[in-house]
């Protein structure tokens, strides 16, 4: 498999997708087609309105983008273009809609057979084991947790490391993912802001200037450099 799993699709002060140009390029070999995956929904967007924002996102790369609900046949159609594009929002919004509309067996069988997947944020989620370190609220309920599975461990998007001067008394990310360690045994990755992972094979690269969190049951968590993860 093919795989770009991004922690956000935007940076402070950047464009849609800006900071990953030079990748985005590289990733989709040049392709001129993708199909986006609009069901997470940000802020309550409807999908329209979401994919044409990722249009904008994908024209400096003359790469078109069209809406996985403005196929006719997805089943059909997906195969036909060069990736596939799932973006952030509310995960378990996203989760529910790929099982409600079948398009979670599409997506998952193209993905498989070579067809490019690049997610961001809850699009990034949903490529992991389960959805089970997501950090958003569970405003729907999909009818199972189990995600992609493209990858043998979940990603935490965002992930944000403890303010020393904060007097805010709440779970810190890494005690969140602890807990989720008390009753699930895959490694979870902490993704920061402006990072992201390239995918190919068994090869797990992680990208960008930032280290990353990596956390596995029972030992202690870990900063991993920009490189191949071994786990």
């Amino acid at each position: 498999m093919k795989l770009l799993l991004a922690s956000t699709s935007r940076l402070y002060g950047q464009g849609y997708l800006e900071y990953l140009r030079e990748e985005l390029k590289d990733f989709f070999n040049n392709g001129k087609k993708i199909i986006f995956v609009p069901y997470a929904r940000p802020g309550g967007i409807s999908w329209d309105d979401y994919t044409d924002v990722a249009r904008k996102g994908f024209e400096p790369l003359a790469i078109s983008v069209i809406g996985i609900h403005e196929l006719q046949s997805p089943k059909n159609e997906i195969s036909d273009a060069d990736g596939i594009f799932i973006g952030g929002g509310n995960t378990f919004v996203l989760l529910k809609t790929l099982y409600d509309t079948g398009h979670f067996d599409v997506i998952a069988s193209a993905v498989r057979a070579g067809l490019p997947y690049m997610g961001s944020s809850a699009g990034s989620n949903v490529a992991g084991l389960t959805i089970g370190t997501t950090n958003d609220m569970p405003i729907v309920y999909p009818p199972s947790f189990q995600a992609f599975g493209f990858v043998s461990f979940n990603i935490n998007p965002h992930y944000l490391d403890p303010q020393l001067d904060s007097t805010h008394m709440g779970e810190t990310r890494e005690q969140r993912i602890l807990e989720f360690h008390q009753f699930n045994t895959q490694p979870v990755i902490g993704l920061r802001e402006g990072s992201w992972l390239r995918i190919e094979g068994k090869k797990v690269d992680l990208r960008g200037s930032l280290t990353a969190r990596i956390f596995q049951k029972d030992q202690p968590a870990i900063e991993h450099p920009p490189g191949e993860l071994l786990f």
